[in-house]
């Protein structure tokens, strides 16, 4: 694209003291005429560019325009790069970083990067996930409606939206959208969207960007007591933090935490078997007990 190939020069003129047009072209994989039109873009919109003929002639940025021709310093640069590689993790593809090539290209010892920070942005579904990332955000970009079928709690529905936003939040990707089914503005987590299709242009409405607080998306509606067998310590510290329990002196911890809805609840005492005891609400201890009864039932022998 010509504002990435500008952006590029632009950055390339800011490390180096003076450049020739044949060697942006190489660079850029375009004509000499192409950077040539591009020089004049850069000139037309402010930006002081001195073109000299002859043997040592080049491209140069007018001498006293910038005080610091380093446009990134190196942390700068590395931590663009970690970000850009995150990216690449549910594209598909490298082109984030062929970008960031492109922006740090004639300082080699900053795009490197810092090695030791990973960021996989995917899930252990990126072959279903990135062509939904790639579809929506071509579909936010030329302003398309698209329709998919939505798995929720509350079952399966048909829904048509007007996508203006893709977000990475809790460890997962959503599109922020306007539901004609809900007349609102709604979050759809992408790994429950199937069956993605396209649909007609429509035209912008003022949006807004949601709320993302825990409490606002999530709120709390029971607020839980346990005790939890110390084996599973690991896990609290993991799901909900060292702050969200104390040891008892018969050596069992005491859990507290704040849960969205009633199965949540259940099933997340469940799921440590026979080390958990639920003591608040006391209203869902027997929801617990028939949760367990139930799975007792298609399992045991005894029961059938």
């Amino acid at each position: 694209m010509k504002i990435d190939r500008m952006i590029g020069i632009l950055s390339i003129l800011l490390q180096q003291e003076k450049v020739t047009a044949p060697y942006l072209a190489e660079k850029f994989k375009v004509s000499r005429r192409t950077i040539n039109r591009d020089i004049d873009a850069l000139c037309m919109a402010g930006i002081p560019l001195v073109t000299e003929p002859g043997q040592n002639g080049g491209i140069s940025i007018m001498e006293g325009y910038k005080i610091d021709r380093t446009l990134f310093t190196t942390q700068d640069m590395q931590a663009i790069l970690a970000g850009l590689r995150s990216l690449d993790s549910v594209s598909g593809t490298n082109q984030y970083q062929q970008l960031m090539e492109k922006l740090s290209v004639g300082a080699s010892n900053l795009i490197a990067g810092d090695t030791h920070i990973l960021i996989d942005l995917s899930s252990w579904y990126k072959s279903a996930l990135s062509p939904k990332i790639e579809l929506l955000h071509n579909a936010i970009l030329s302003t398309k409606k698209v329709s998919f079928t939505y798995h929720s709690p509350k079952g399966e529905s048909q829904r048509t939206v007007e996508p203006y936003d893709l977000i990475f939040q809790w460890a997962g990707w959503y599109l922020w959208g306007w539901c004609e089914r809900r007349e609102a503005f709604r979050l759809f987590k992408l790994m429950r969207m199937t069956e993605l299709s396209l649909g007609e242009s429509f035209e912008k409405r003022a949006v807004y960007l949601p709320d993302l607080g825990t409490k606002q998306i999530f709120p709390p509606q029971f607020q839980v007591k346990a005790k939890i067998d110390p084996a599973y310590k690991w896990r609290l510290v993991e799901e909900f933090g060292p702050d969200s329990f104390h040891a008892l002196p018969d050596g069992m911890l005491l859990f507290c935490a704040e849960f969205v809805d009633k199965q949540s609840v259940v099933g997340w005492i469940a799921s440590f078997g026979g080390g958990a005891e639920l003591l608040e609400p006391a209203a869902l201890r027997q929801e617990v007990f028939r949760f367990a009864e139930s799975i007792c039932k298609k399992h045991h022998p005894l029961f059938e």
